[in-house]
């Protein structure tokens, strides 16, 4: 891919967007764009993979240091930046692996990872919250404390998947008609 100026502030506007997006007020829990981001950079920088990363994590860095700006001028009781966050950003480099294995001419690629990523993100966030001293939430270290802690983030998994579906099918289209259109016209 031939990394150029529109494409920069294309990008560069992705990333701003999705990040003050995902601290909008009133917004449902885990309805935000940043695993579809992931899957989306994945598939388009497949050759240079340090894009492919940058892209949601920059993203999501941005969002939580506009959480901690906001909650520093109790604006929000939403910390930016807490202990084990740095699970989370691991998290989402690895859900952006997700979107090297995508075709991006392919729906049906797409539509997997869109189900496979936020499923991914879900089962493993939450081990690691239930394995947390500090997030834990008291939960007991057993079969049923486990079950309790994913149980109770089916509300935060619910969006999350409804967000990565309606964001991918947003990201990968806009693509697909721009290189289309971009296409007729080189060939007019």
């Amino acid at each position: 891919m031939k990394i150029n100026r529109p494409l920069i502030i294309s990008l560069c506007l992705m990333v701003l967007v999705s990040a003050l997006y995902r601290i909008m007020p009133n917004r449902p829990w885990g309805f935000a764009p940043q695993i579809a981001m992931g899957l989306f950079s994945g598939a388009l920088f497949v050759k240079d993979k340090k894009w492919a990363f940058a892209l949601p994590i920059l993203s999501l860095f941005l969002s939580d240091l506009l959480y901690e700006v906001l909650h520093s001028y109790g604006l929000t009781p939403i910390t930016g930046f807490y202990s084990g966050q740095w699970v989370n950003y691991l998290l989402f480099a690895g859900i952006t692996c997700f979107g090297f294995l995508i075709k991006m001419n392919r729906i049906g690629n797409v539509a997997i990872a869109a189900l496979a990523a936020p499923t991914t993100f879900f089962l493993l966030s939450n081990l690691q919250v239930w394995l947390s001293p500090v997030l834990g939430l008291g939960r007991e270290k057993n079969f049923s404390g486990l079950m309790l802690t994913y149980y109770d983030a089916l509300p935060f998994f619910k969006y999350s998947i409804m967000a990565t579906v309606i964001f991918s099918a947003i990201l990968f289209g806009t693509y697909y008609l721009a290189q289309n259109r971009f296409t007729k016209k080189e060939l007019a």
